[in-house]
Formats: structure tokens, C-alpha cells, sequence
């Protein structure tokens, strides 16, 4: 006995093809009439070629279920992956029934892919179009996770995420690995370049071997805060105070005898306090030193300044982060904010300023190395 027709082939009665169709941050798997062919294909054509024509004109099939161009909708800002669906623009009840990919899970499963890029892209980025006058290294924390981040600011003010690695800043052949990839991303390290660094040994000697003209600012937020650790708490707000103030100081002079002086004075009750003090001390008024003007030194004095403004984008889209799993998880996170930092950055205070300070970094070098002067007669001699 001959089968029905509608039991076999592509366009069995009442059949189609399966749609999937993003949607807002899910996806929709409505049935293409038999008679409009394969979604991709166009296999199957029939009678049916104007709904054919209007699917396929109102559905984008080459879109990624779930993302935006930019995957905005999988990382909104503040909004938990349980609470992921109420975050999406409402399509009407029924559409909202037959959708799927909105639940934690898909939604976690759609950031974690696209950090895992974000990661990718940072660490593999050309950076042999940079022109940079200045370059701040620090770690961050993110849990019991610490990474490391370096920050470019170009001669026109822009600054640009550079690295990421999982670490301390105190283990020299991890932040030595982290300056020569970029170095192999094409980074100049051959112009003369301020460093900004947090005052970890290990940093200032990577810093030193792989670059050829560096020029480091210690941060002064940092060595505040060092200082501070060492008294007790009636002495912190008085002690940080005229540090900051000395630092402020018209002239690198006036601000090393006001620091000496106080280093001095916790001499005789603080003697750890003091040392801290007077560690590095030089290193933390290179910015005073060479005459960059107060709207540009309020960036480039430390290091907290520009990468926590950056980090502090990541800080705002991990808040509902509650168990961080590995330094991988970290790494996605932090390089995601960088990514997202970049896009609202803006030039920085007093960039008008930079090219004085390349100008000062030159003369620098020309000062720091001693002509050398051939004496014919003592030759002779």
C-alpha cells in the first residue's frame, strides 16, 4: 500500500523548519512555513514564497542568540544571572513564553564566552602603533585573586589597557614576563618613558632590565599608605596630612627637606614609620622633579589614580560576583572591565602638558649621561 505523501519528505503537511531567532538577550525557535525552503539553504522553496520573503527580511539568521554587536544585554551592569530575564525588554507575554536562553544558566554561560574573548583580544593586541610617554603597572585585587595591570597614556592624552596577569607584583619573573610581551606586541620601549610603579622591588627591577629609557615615579599614594601601617591610629591622619602636603610642594627641594624633616621627627618614636619613609624616597618625587605642571602631576604621582578609576568599571559589574571561583575568573572579569573602561575613557587632566614632559624626559637622559672626554696627552703619556 503507497504511503501518504504527507508522512515523507521536506514538506510533510503542517511541517516546516526550525527557526532559531535572538531576541533581546534569548532566543526563539518559531516554525518556517514548509513552503519558504531551509532557513540557510533556500532547499524546499515552494508555494508559500512571500512568507518565505518575510521571514527571512525580519529575522537576522547570522546573529548570535543572546548578544548584541557589543554583548551589552549579557553583562548588564548590577543585574545578578538569576535576575537576568527581568533585565530584557519586554516582548509581550507570548513571546516571553516560547523563549529561551534568558535563564542563569545561559546567561552565564553567554558572559563567561564573551570575557574569555575580551581576555583573548587584550593579551594578543597589536601595540606597535603606540607612542607612549607614560606607563603605570599595579596590582588589584579581586578576592583573594591579585593581578597585575598596566596602563599606556599616549602623547595625546589617550590611555590605553595594555596587560593582565594573575599575580603579585613582588614575583620579578612574572611582571618581567609581563613587560617583555609587550615588548613582543610591538610596544617602543626604546623612547623615554615616566614608570609608574607601587614600590615593589621585584617591579623596579623587572622595569630597569626590559626597558631601555625608563624614568620611575614611586606612587605616593602608595608609600602614604605604607607609612600609615606603621603607627598607631592617633598618628595616621596627622602623619598622612603633611605628606600629602609636602608633596604638593612648589619644588622637589622644599619637598625632600619637608619629608627628611619628618622622617627625622619619627625617628625617635616610630623608627619603622621613618624607614618606610625615607625608602625610595627620591623615586617618589620624580613628577616634582621634572617640572611637570600640577594638573598633569595629579595623574602621573600615582598609580592608584589612573588603573582604579579603570578597575573601579570591573568593580561595578562583579558586585553581584559572591564566590570567585580561580584566577582565571578574575583575569575574565578584570579584562572585561579594561575593555569596557576603554570605551569611556577620556584624555587625560592637563594633556596639553605631554609633550613638556617628553621634553623633560629627553633632557633627562642627555644629563644623566656624562660626555666622554679623551685626554690626547694623557694617552700619550
Amino acid at each position: 500500500m503507497r504511503a501518504p505523501r504527507h508522512l515523507a519528505g521536506r514538506r510533510h503537511r503542517a511541517g516546516g523548519w526550525k527557526v532559531t531567532v535572538a531576541e533581546d538577550g534569548g532566543t526563539l525557535a518559531p516554525r518556517r512555513p514548509a513552503g519558504a525552503g531551509h532557513p540557510a539553504t533556500g532547499a524546499g522553496r515552494g508555494r508559500d514564497r512571500g512568507a518565505a520573503d518575510r521571514l527571512v527580511r525580519d529575522v537576522h539568521l547570522d546573529r548570535d542568540p543572546g548578544q548584541d554587536d557589543d554583548g551589552e544585554d549579557a553583562r548588564r551592569p548590577g543585574l545578578s544571572t538569576r535576575r537576568y530575564p527581568i533585565g530584557l525588554e519586554p516582548v509581550g507575554e507570548q513571546v516571553t513564553e516560547i523563549s529561551t536562553a534568558t535563564s542563569k544558566s545561559a546567561a552565564s554561560r553567554k558572559f563567561v564566552a564573551m570575557t574569555e574573548t575580551a581576555l583573548a583580544d587584550l593579551l594578543s593586541k597589536d601595540l606597535s602603533g603606540l607612542d607612549l610617554v607614560a606607563l603605570m603597572i599595579d596590582g588589584v585585587h579581586f578576592a583573594e585573586t591579585c593581578c597585575v595591570v598596566a596602563l599606556g597614556i599616549d602623547m595625546d592624552g589617550n590611555k590605553h589597557p595594555l596587560a593582565l596577569v594573575e599575580g603579585a607584583t613582588e614575583i620579578a619573573t612574572l611582571v618581567t614576563g609581563l613587560l617583555v610581551d609587550l615588548r613582543e606586541r610591538g610596544l617602543d620601549v626604546t623612547r623615554p618613558m615616566l614608570v609608574g610603579l607601587d614600590g615593589s622591588k621585584a617591579l623596579r627591577k623587572a622595569v630597569l632590565d626590559v626597558l631601555d629609557r625608563p624614568v620611575i615615579q614611586r606612587c605616593q599614594l602608595h608609600k602614604i599608605r605604607n607609612v600609615k601601617d606603621r603607627l598607631p591610629e592617633r598618628l595616621r591622619s596627622s602623619v598622612g596630612r603633611k605628606m600629602t602636603d609636602s608633596y604638593h610642594a612648589a619644588s622637589a627641594l622644599e619637598a625632600e627637606a619637608a619629608l627628611v624633616a619628618l622622617a627625622k621627627e619619627l625617628d625617635r618614636t616610630h623608627p619603622g614609620a621613618a624607614t618606610s619613609l625615607r625608602e625610595g624616597l627620591e623615586e617618589t618625587l620624580t613628577v616634582l622633579r621634572l617640572g611637570v605642571p600640577p594638573t598633569l602631576a595629579r595623574t602621573l604621582r600615582s598609580t592608584t589614580n589612573a588603573i582604579e578609576s579603570m578597575i573601579s568599571v570591573c568593580r561595578e559589574y562583579a558586585t553581584n560576583v559572591k564566590r570567585w571561583r580561580d584566577g582565571q575568573m578574575a583575569l575574565r572579569w578584570c579584562a572585561a572591565g579594561m575593555v569596557e573602561a576603554g570605551k569611556q575613557f577620556r584624555r587625560v587632566n592637563g594633556n596639553l602638558h605631554l609633550p613638556t614632559l617628553r621634553t623633560a624626559l629627553e633632557r633627562h637622559f642627555s644629563e644623566s649621561v656624562a660626555p666622554i672626554v679623551h685626554n690626547d696627552q694623557e694617552n700619550a703619556a
